[in-house]
């Protein structure tokens, strides 16, 4: 079979896939904050979560995957994972009793006071292995895509 410039094109994935670069900081970035926070039983996926509906009070999963980017059964099996170690509770829309909202209670709000000076570290270190040029970029374009979770 005669070779042609298309007939082998891994040479060219290989060498400009963006996404496999950024699979890639993105288990390494994942790696030091999921060992920084493994102590407190928790895993930066869930601080995440926690973080999320924190900070909107209440909300339905779907509206914290949305901001997230996570697919419905990632949230799910975090979320039932968070719920049996009492992180989040299940609280019922005034609007609708047919969704559910999470809160985060008590201990769940404990659980991110606890972690934050280890949380501090893992952000530092992720800083010196990206560099702060290239986590200014990431804060911007992340930003970005993170608001367009809230349409």
């Amino acid at each position: 079979m005669k070779k042609t410039p298309d007939s082998d094109c891994s040479g060219e994935i290989g060498a400009a896939c963006i996404g496999a670069r950024l699979r890639v900081i993105n288990r390494v970035v994942t790696g030091v904050y999921d060992d920084a926070i493994r102590p407190f039983g928790m895993k930066i996926s869930q601080v995440n979560i926690l973080v999320v509906a924190s900070q909107l009070e209440a909300a339905t999963p779907s509206k914290i995957g949305s901001i997230l980017k996570m697919d419905r059964s990632t949230i799910s099996r975090n979320v039932e994972r968070m719920k049996r170690k009492g992180w989040l509770k299940k609280a019922f829309s005034t609007d609708d009793n047919r969704s559910h909202l999470l809160k985060v209670t008590p201990k769940g709000k404990k659980t991110l006071t606890d972690i934050l000076p280890a949380w501090r570290d893992a952000q530092k270190e992720t800083i010196k292995i990206l560099g702060k040029k290239t986590t200014g970029a990431i804060f911007e374009q992340g930003n970005k895509i993170m608001m367009s979770g809230f349409q």
